[in-house]
């Protein structure tokens, strides 16, 4: 079978499933949930309406930060879709037909990058809209600029795009790399949500440390993207990677991830 059969195959196998759905309802309402709290509170202290005498918050790239709701919290779910199209070929046993009508493995996993970047697409196009909607909506209604008018906002947002698309890449390479559908999904639970978040405040009070975990992939989405709710604006590169580093390193998870897996575990026996 060629690419083309392959790729239409997986995609007929990806969107006839219920998970890509079901995972891009609970990003729409995770991201847009998270963005309406962001934008009240942020958007309440920034023009003094919370009242107090705490500090304000920051009016300069406040639209950066709560646009980027999408990518800092929702990035997650990339992830899972891209391990779930491989994991769960293994735990089904699908992969085995599979196989048979194309016995070139390697166009397999072509299909699948493919289809992932489709899917990317799709997870950062629902994402970006439940993250923009509530917080232009709150931007607005307190009297402060959307930006939405700006080069540089949609500029972020094609950035969120790519980092979406490089998040599923990385998922279909823990995948092809590690079989076990719940040690997988476990894994990525695991560092994405307590190890690389617990490393990065780490970072702030141990010296040297910030060296290491700029490197790892949620900071370099961060940087990649060029904002985020835990870091502001970091567009700049002042966290010490540009955006195009951040997706420099993103790719190379992406891609080291897919070698190791096309050559370890991509060609063993589908038992």
């Amino acid at each position: 079978m060629s690419l083309a059969g392959a790729t239409r195959a997986e995609s007929t196998k990806q969107f006839s499933t219920s998970m890509w759905w079901i995972l891009a309802i609970v990003l729409f309402v995770y991201v847009a949930f998270t963005a309406s709290a962001l934008g009240f509170v942020l958007s309440a202290s920034a023009t003094g309406a919370l009242g107090g005498e705490g500090p304000q918050a920051p009016i300069e790239g406040i639209s950066a930060t709560l646009y980027s709701t999408a990518a800092s919290v929702g990035y997650v779910f990339p992830l899972l879709i891209g391990t779930l199209m491989v994991t769960a070929e293994f735990r089904h046993k699908t992969l085995t037909p599979t196989f048979l009508a194309t016995p070139q493995r390697t166009t397999v996993l072509w299909a699948k990058i493919l289809v992932g970047v489709v899917l990317g697409v799709l997870y950062a196009v629902i994402g970006i809209v439940a993250s923009v909607a509530p917080a232009a909506g709150f931007l607005a209604g307190y009297g402060l600029d959307t930006d939405l008018s700006s080069s540089d906002t949609w500029a972020l947002l094609g950035r969120m795009v790519l980092a979406f698309v490089l998040w599923v890449l990385v998922g279909i390479g823990v995948g092809a790399l590690v079989r076990n559908q719940v040690g997988a999904i476990v894994g990525v639970l695991v560092f994405t949500q307590f190890i690389e978040p617990i490393g990065r405040v780490a970072a702030s009070f141990v010296d040297g440390l910030a060296d290491i975990t700029r490197l790892l992939p949620g900071a370099a989405s961060d940087a990649l993207v060029g904002a985020s709710i835990f870091g502001g604006t970091t567009v700049s590169g002042d966290d010490g990677l540009s955006w195009w580093g951040g997706g420099l390193v993103l790719l190379a998870y992406a891609v080291v991830l897919l070698v190791l897996g096309a050559l370890i575990s991509w060609r063993r026996d589908v038992a």
